[in-house]
């Protein structure tokens, strides 16, 4: 497929839209609160969810092994109106002159918002070539109390994805409350395992990655101290909290109860198209850089979010990725609407004819 550089910027356009304006709808509620404070909430709601069932624009993904400049342009904005964001919203939310419901609304405005778009971006960035650009998703994943991601993610869960052996792919019949403390916990040890095993086969000297994510975040719960005093650093730790358990959410949803055939002991088959759970929805694919086209990017890890690609024998979720989301924190509504969907699945590979 070649390249088309006016369609290409005018799908940069709409990621730029999606992404850009909840930045100043959270920027304006945590300086003047009122209704400002309620719009950023609604736009990462109710205006998400109302977007994504209007028909579905008519996009094709651009030519993937292109450069794509203004794609990263956007990440780089991004990135640094988290920091900027979190910030202000530390100051809103502890110290700020602003009424209890004012707090309630921008709290999970933001949350919703570092946990959406600045996750999803961080995602990005973490996969890129580019030293800098890697660097930055790491911080952006530090603020989020949630540094060793950067290292997890990319080492552990590529590399395990839908098998027993990664703590983040959700076998058939956990809860997301069952799945959350073994995803947290397991992903910490088993990125620390494998970061520490790499440096030992290359004799590496540089400064342990974990030391950075430790010693970064307590920095940040410094820099959170000096904000607000003991409650910034309270309203902080909710914070990361609130969008680092939407990181794993979207983990849970994502891979719930596939699984890859073991073709030896410990060996499985390659990671596929049948591996992750995907949603078509347009505008929440906009505002999570196309998180939701998420087979596509295990089978192309390195492939920028403009390129990904969503084709029909890619398992899909009934409902767009955020409201799969939210169904998942009611364990017998989920299993009710996703087991018959796994075991389907499940079935129809059981039965496909073997390939000659």
């Amino acid at each position: 497929m070649s390249s088309n550089p006016a369609k290409t910027a005018h799908i940069i356009r709409f990621f730029a839209l999606s992404t850009l304006a909840p930045v100043a709808l959270l920027s304006l509620g945590a300086l003047f609160g009122g209704l400002w404070a309620v719009a950023g909430f609604l736009y990462m709601t109710v205006l998400a969810y109302g977007f994504d069932q209007l028909v579905s624009l008519a996009r094709d993904p651009a030519d993937p092994e292109a450069e794509f400049p203004d794609a990263n342009a956007l990440s780089t904005v991004l990135a640094i109106s988290h920091f900027a964001m979190m910030a202000l919203a530390v100051w809103a939310l502890s110290v700020g002159p602003f009424t209890l419901w004012e707090r309630v609304f921008m709290f999970f405005g933001f949350g919703l918002f570092f946990g959406q778009v600045s996750n999803s971006n961080a995602h990005e960035l973490i996969h890129r070539s580019d030293r800098t650009l890697r660097r930055l998703g790491t911080w952006v994943y530090i603020t989020l109390l949630f540094g060793h991601h950067a290292t997890a993610h990319v080492r552990v869960h590529h590399r395990y994805a839908a098998s027993p052996n990664d703590p983040n792919s959700a076998p058939l019949g956990m809860s997301f409350y069952r799945f959350l403390p073994r995803a947290w916990i397991g992903s910490f040890k088993a990125g620390l395992r494998e970061e520490t095993a790499l440096r030992a086969r290359s004799d590496s000297t540089d400064l342990h990655p974990y030391a950075l994510y430790v010693g970064g975040a307590m920095i940040c719960l410094f820099i959170a101290f000096q904000i607000g005093g003991m409650l910034g650093v309270f309203k902080y730790i909710l914070l990361a909290g609130y969008a680092s358990s939407q990181l794993m959410l979207s983990d849970y949803v994502q891979h719930y109860g596939l699984r890859r055939t073991e073709v030896s002991e410990g060996k499985y088959e390659p990671v596929g198209p049948a591996h992750s759970w995907n949603s078509p929805q347009w505008f929440t694919s906009f505002l999570m850089l196309n998180a939701p086209r998420h087979s596509d990017h295990h089978a192309h890890p390195m492939k920028p979010y403009i390129a990904l690609e969503l084709s029909d024998d890619m398992p899909r979720l009934p409902r767009s990725l955020p409201a799969m989301a939210t169904l998942a924190l009611i364990p017998p509504l989920w299993f009710k609407v996703m087991d018959k969907r796994v075991a389907r699945l499940i079935s129809d590979a059981d039965t496909a004819p073997t390939p000659r």
